[in-house]
């Protein structure tokens, strides 16, 4: 599977915490300049996507070579401040549970020391036909050791 992209364009990931810094943008901001709530959960999603690239999981690749996607499943949010236009904020995230055909991460973005968002995100394996299905394999073996360890599953 492919390598993440150069630099920090993918964040970084070290301790079983990837991190992954972005801008506030016009796009992402709503008539009072502050960042629109359903924004929040692109910028999450972002992050597990360039996390599962660090780890040599292509989204492509799950689906062309196993089948698989992963989909929301459930996903709750914890609004605590906003973020606002020219922001600087990093989305951290961390898998805490590992099951058979979904995978748990908690999620939280930052603004510099201030928490403004926690996010708590199940996604499940699916097939092309919608149907759940086993997490292969060899995405199970390369997220394993990025669990957190007291909340394996």
């Amino acid at each position: 599977m492919a390598a993440g992209f150069p630099g920090s364009l993918s964040g970084s990931l070290a301790g079983g915490e990837h991190r992954y810094p972005l801008r506030i943008f016009y796009e992402d901001t709503d008539a009072g300049g502050i960042v629109y709530h359903a924004r929040y959960l692109n910028f999450a999603e972002r992050a597990r996507t360039e996390v599962l690239r660090l780890l040599g999981i292509e989204q492509t690749e799950l689906r062309d070579r196993f089948g698989v996607v992963f989909a929301l499943r459930r996903c709750s949010l914890d609004f605590r401040r906003p973020a606002r236009l020219d922001d600087l904020v990093e989305v951290r995230s961390r898998f805490t549970a590992l099951k058979g055909a979904s995978l748990i991460a908690d999620q939280s973005i930052w603004r510099a020391d201030e928490v403004l968002v926690r996010l708590e995100v199940e996604v499940a394996s699916v097939r092309n036909d919608g149907r759940p299905t086993r997490i292969p394999e060899t995405v199970r073996a390369a997220l394993q050791p990025y669990l957190t360890p007291m909340e394996q599953g």
